[in-house]
């Protein structure tokens, strides 16, 4: 196995992202859509959260609906903004920091993904999945 991998060359560049205008049944929406657990919020291009599928699922009454057959996820969504509910003190990395150190912030922190960030723009996203997609090609 290569020891100085760079993420660049195993992260999602085309990245699904929000912006804190954004409301959370938009975000919804966007995990459904995409299959996807994480999204970074934005301001322009620079990063200032990230939301996680579960953090919008621990506010959520998933899979209740009213007499209407409407689901109560849109009344809950309505009395939070994503700046309510996403993670502010984002831990990131950059374009050219290893796999292997990205694999030791995911465990030690037990993140499940890290947004890359260069320059103070958002450039991909890592997440656990892709380290395992990354170690079974090496084995």
């Amino acid at each position: 196995m290569r020891h100085h991998v760079p993420v660049s060359s195993i992260m999602t560049k085309n990245v699904i992202a929000l912006t804190r205008s954004d409301d959370l049944e938009r975000a919804e929406l966007l995990f459904k859509r995409y299959k996807i657990k994480h999204i970074p919020v934005v301001s322009g291009e620079t990063i200032i959260g990230i939301l996680s599928y579960t953090d919008l699922m621990r506010i959520s009454y998933a899979e209740l609906a009213d007499e209407d057959g409407n689901s109560v996820d849109s009344v809950v969504y309505n009395m939070f903004d994503i700046e309510q509910v996403m993670v502010k003190d984002v831990v990131t990395v950059n374009s050219r920091t290893s796999i292997k150190e990205v694999a030791k912030i995911l465990a030690d922190r037990e993140f499940h993904a890290l947004p890359v960030v260069d320059d103070n723009t958002l450039v991909g996203i890592v997440t656990t999945t892709d380290l395992l997609n990354y170690f079974i090609k090496q084995i």
